[in-house]
């Protein structure tokens, strides 16, 4: 059995966990596959008989993958969605980081996460993602996203007009700083930061939420995911910010934008007593009265 280690950025006090988990794996007789990047930050203190193979781009992921482990937070997570891509690889994210919606295995949870992968006893949850398609080509072979598309004014530019269609049939003129569509996984991203709702996983929706809107009496609306969502923008400046999850691109106000349901999901992997319902109260601190505390 092969699992893939994906991590951005190395801390020092993550060295004793990093080691755990690579020891424990090995001793498991799973071979860990370390991003070659990551390797070159960890490489000083890895013993020099360790068995560690190297991956550098998602050609060199395959069938025979177990899982893509992802060591950090919800935005690390996001970037081994780019490698996996349709590749049906599930998605483990251990929380190195703060918050964690998606990467939601603490640190003291790794001796119970590689047991669950060597007995097999863990719950995949396939995610949804959106497809953006645009009249330009935009964000190279991985237009898509697992939290949300974002629509979005310059830094330094007056607020944007963004005409927002449903299937072609007119829903609203948003005059705000941006727009975002995102699924049920982003609900509880930035989508949740502007006052969006909070939507299960399995609800088959997209979340319509305006960016500091200048008619307050425009609110976020959840539609069926199965709309193909189009967008015309106007401004005073001659483009705007486009983002998929952590990723961004500047786009000319005349380029043609749409978002739809992907194709192919995403599975994260979860452990047998984890849930939505626990992470939602754990990560939110729902039923929490500190006069109790």
């Amino acid at each position: 059995m092969q699992v893939g280690i994906y991590s951005r950025v190395f801390d020092e006090s993550q060295k004793e966990d990093v080691l755990k988990l690579i020891h424990e794996l090995i001793r498991h007789q799973i071979e860990p596959v370390l991003y070659r990047d990551f390797y070159n930050q960890i490489s000083h203190f890895l013993p020099a008989d360790m068995p560690i193979r190297l991956f550098s781009s998602s050609d060199e992921l395959n069938e025979q993958f177990e899982c893509l482990i992802s060591l950090g937070g919800d935005g690390t997570l996001l970037d081994t969605v780019t490698l996996v891509r349709d590749k049906k690889i599930p998605l483990l994210g251990i929380n190195f980081g703060r918050l964690g919606f998606l990467a939601s295995i603490g640190r003291g949870e790794l001796d119970s996460a590689v047991a669950s992968l060597v007995n097999h006893t863990y719950v995949k949850d396939e995610r949804t993602l959106l497809h953006l398609e645009s009249n330009l080509p935009l964000f190279g072979d991985t237009p898509y996203a697992l939290n949300e598309l974002a629509i979005q004014k310059l830094d330094t530019s007056s607020m944007i007009k963004i005409h927002t269609y449903l299937n072609g049939a007119f829903l609203n003129s948003y005059w705000a700083d941006g727009l975002i569509v995102a699924t049920p996984t982003g609900s509880t991203g930035y989508s949740l930061s502007c006052n969006g709702p909070v939507v299960f996983p399995d609800s088959g929706s997209f979340v319509i939420t305006p960016v500091a809107p200048h008619n307050l009496n425009v609110r976020p609306i959840v539609v069926p995911d199965s709309n193909v969502i189009s967008f015309e923008v106007e401004g005073r400046a001659d483009s705007f910010l486009c983002t998929l999850d952590s990723r961004k691109e500047i786009v000319s106000k005349n380029v043609q934008l749409a978002v739809k349901k992907e194709n192919f999901s995403i599975g994260l992997i979860r452990l047998n007593e984890q849930s939505f319902l626990q992470t939602l109260r754990n990560k939110l601190s729902w039923g929490f009265d500190q006069r109790n505390g």
